[in-house]
């Protein structure tokens, strides 16, 4: 393994939860009066944190969402991941994988670190990272596409920028660590492959069954 650290964004890549987000958050928007489809939440939102979806709501309408917003999404979005959110497939045996071989890895997640935990927690993977190597924009000044929180989980686990990976679904994941100046791998299951190309992805798959072979 050429790295000493692989860095993993957490929803569409250790958990299956962005078409469950994206379903929800689109719903609730609508109802708040902001129309948004499934289709727009993904184009818009897909790997951002909330405080990304405040500002691009109060951009667009000139009205600001509402002070609990960030709670009754959460509420929304915790119910449905404990009733049906599902690890992406292969995932548990990537993460074997790296221990077997004695490679660190971390997460770095635009989500709060309660939807990490819910997440993880529910798909038993809680128990493969443990809360120290959790790394949330809750952390930072600055989420995603900004490289604060890949520099940030870099820093905490002790590797520098340069011989990390990140893995990554979304074009704001991609280009945050291009900036952390690491290399990134675009899992293209939920965004098309062009989109994380141009984002620059380092290389791209498909299948998370192929990232041990990818990352050699």
């Amino acid at each position: 393994m050429r790295y000493d650290l692989i860095i993993f964004d957490n929803d569409g890549v250790l958990v299956d939860s962005e078409p469950i987000s994206n379903e929800i958050l689109a719903g609730y928007l609508t109802e708040l009066g902001h129309p948004t489809t499934y289709e727009e939440s993904l184009r818009d939102y897909m790997g951002g944190s909330v405080q990304r979806i405040r500002d691009i709501v109060r951009e667009r309408s000139g009205r600001a969402l509402p002070g609990d917003f960030e709670a009754g999404f959460h509420t929304l979005v915790f119910d449905e991941f404990r009733r049906r959110l599902e690890p992406v497939p292969g995932v548990r045996t990537v993460l074997e994988k790296l221990a077997a071989e004695g490679v660190p890895y971390c997460v770095g997640s635009s989500g709060s670190h309660e939807r990490i935990r819910v997440a993880l927690t529910k798909t038993g993977l809680f128990e493969r990272f443990g809360a120290e190597r959790i790394f949330s924009s809750q952390d930072v000044g600055r989420g995603k596409p900004a490289p604060d929180l890949f520099l940030h989980a870099a820093k905490e686990m002790g590797v520098e920028p340069g011989r990390c990976a990140v893995i990554e679904d979304s074009p704001l994941g991609v280009r945050a660590a291009v900036a952390a100046g690491m290399d990134v791998y675009g899992f293209t299951a939920m965004t098309p492959a062009a989109k994380l190309a141009d984002a620059g992805a380092t290389a791209l798959f498909s299948d998370m069954a192929e990232l041990p072979q990818v990352l050699q």
